[in-house]
């Protein structure tokens, strides 16, 4: 099976926020490939797994990191694919530091930054699974039936003031 999305991930302690990723693609039933790899610890693993990716059939990077969040920045160095950036909450400054490293791109090195943490990880995955749906049909009908399922829910509510 095809692995179109590659998650990465600056540290392990990620995953907690990125597990909204993850349930999104699978509910959608999407291929995708999730890794450790930092901008800063593992600075040349990092380069040669993004520039092997689209080798193996990745068409798109999600990339989660707190703090300085260099990652997504980096891996938009090493290729010509889309990349999908999350700052991560922190506990020095919610997160700010993470988006602004993630959002604060040069000219030239695009990164598609989401909201700091789960919403924004919730978005990642709508993003990417839109990006795909873009050539994939059934992803576009499958997005297209989440969507109309999220605005049946809103309409359904009825408050009693």
């Amino acid at each position: 099976m095809a692995k179109p999305i590659s998650i990465i991930m600056g540290s392990q302690s990620d995953l907690e926020t990125l597990q909204e990723t993850i349930n999104l693609l699978k509910e959608f039933r999407v291929g995708f490939e999730a890794k450790v790899l930092s901008a800063h610890r593992t600075p040349k693993e990092l380069a040669q797994y993004v520039e092997a990716a689209s080798k193996k059939g990745v068409k798109v990077f999600i990339a989660a990191a707190g703090g300085a969040a260099a990652l997504a920045g980096v891996i938009a160095a090493h290729t010509t694919l889309p990349v999908i950036g999350i700052p991560i909450e922190t506990k020095s400054l919610q997160g700010m530091d993470s988006l602004l490293s993630t959002v604060q791109m040069p000219a030239g090195i695009p990164v598609a930054s989401m909201a700091i943490g789960k919403a924004g990880a919730k978005n990642a995955a709508l993003f990417a699974l839109e990006i795909l749906g873009t050539v994939d049909k059934t992803i576009a009908a499958k997005l297209l039936k989440y969507k109309q399922g999220m605005r049946e829910k809103i309409r359904k509510i009825r408050l009693s003031v």
